[in-house]
């Protein structure tokens, strides 16, 4: 395992393609170099993406540890520009030749594309939903209530300016209150907020949790129905170099071979709606596309956008519903059926109900 702060490791020099140079020659046996964020979760991730490289490619795979800004930084994502400072070290790594691919939680990617780089495969979707770590083992609506029997408002910790829409309209609806406290951190130092009784609560990512094995930990996995997840939300991005200077396109091609159609589909749908909305990755916009079938085949894509004030006391919810594509080789341009339209749709949608009045300032 290498460990790095710097996009650009230390290696010892050694002829093209071979395992001293460090770049993994096609057919030297020499490591593929992985990079990833230094989180246990990032870690566990990447080591799940390595694993099955390994198969697909014949050829080990070593973990290369980068320090993002965001890892660094204290202060709220909104303030440093979003969930995009998690990736900005990854790519310049790529594109630097430190690193021979990436792996990145889809969530961080920014929606627009990034020159010289390709997302190879976006593997299956985890559980995209949110879950709930409570004090005493209680769900969201209990937590609330019991609190507010003590005369006092439940904390329940969250960086996500999503969840705090979501959470205060939840309670709002049922004549209860909530205080959304921002808070940063891996996920022990998230549950540990729970554990200390310094927050009775905090809202992390169901997929995050089952990664690290602690799912057990949660006290509720939240409904879609009453919050909507971020866009790409559980799903896991494989990038790399659109020609790497020595496999050329064939890792591309490896990499591929790890692809989920239906889950590119789906998350398609939910950063092109993002995208559209011009919000960045810290505004307060949830999105999930589901897919519906007979039990044999998904025919149907049905794709639910959320915008809202952080208080909860606006929210704008819409859906739409559209073809699943049956072929990856399809028209881009064919709008009838693409993921990406039904996305720029629905935010049409949206914003014409007057989403953009909810975001604060837009990305543009």
């Amino acid at each position: 395992m290498t460990d790095s702060t710097l996009p650009t490791p230390d290696r010892a020099a050694g002829p093209p393609g071979s395992a001293a140079d460090g770049s993994g020659g096609v057919g030297s046996g020499a490591p593929l170099r992985l990079g990833t964020r230094r989180s246990a979760l990032a870690m566990a991730q990447s080591g799940q993406v390595a694993a099955a490289v390994e198969r697909v490619t014949g050829r080990p795979v070593e973990l290369v540890e980068i320090t993002t800004y965001g890892d660094t930084s204290r202060e709220h994502l909104a303030q440093i520009g979003g969930t995009g400072v998690f990736v900005s070290a990854l790519r310049d790594a790529l594109l630097g030749g430190a690193i021979d691919f990436a792996v990145h939680s889809l969530k961080d990617l920014p929606t627009a594309d990034a020159p010289g780089l390709v997302l190879a495969a976006v593997p299956p979707r985890e559980d995209p939903r949110d879950a709930l770590v409570a004090r005493d083992g209680l769900g969201f609506e209990a937590l609330a209530a019991d609190c507010a029997a003590a005369g006092r408002v439940a904390r329940v910790g969250t960086g996500s300016p999503r969840r705090m829409a979501q959470l205060n309209a939840w309670a709002r609806a049922h004549g209860l209150a909530v205080e959304t406290v921002p808070i940063r951190g891996n996920i022990d130092t998230r549950i540990g907020f729970v554990r200390s009784g310094e927050l009775d609560a905090v809202v992390l990512a169901a997929a995050g949790l089952n990664r690290v094995g602690r799912i057990g930990e949660a006290t509720e996995i939240i409904d879609a129905d009453t919050i909507l997840p971020a866009p790409g939300q559980g799903a896991l991005a494989i990038e790399c170099a659109a020609s790497h200077p020595v496999h050329g396109t064939a890792l591309v091609a490896q990499l591929a071979e790890l692809d989920d159609p239906l889950t590119r589909a789906a998350v398609t749908a939910e950063r092109s709606l993002l995208a559209a909305l011009e919000a960045g990755c810290s505004a307060p916009v949830g999105a999930l596309a589901d897919l519906l079938g007979d039990g044999q085949a998904m025919t149907e894509m049905l794709l639910r956008g959320v915008v809202g004030t952080t208080d909860g006391s606006e929210l704008v919810q819409m859906s739409t519903t559209g073809p699943v594509p049956t072929s990856s080789s399809r028209s881009a341009t064919d709008d009838a059926v693409t993921p990406a339209t039904l996305g720029r749709e629905l935010a049409a949608d949206m914003l014409a109900k007057g989403a953009a009045g909810l975001m604060g300032e837009r990305a543009l």
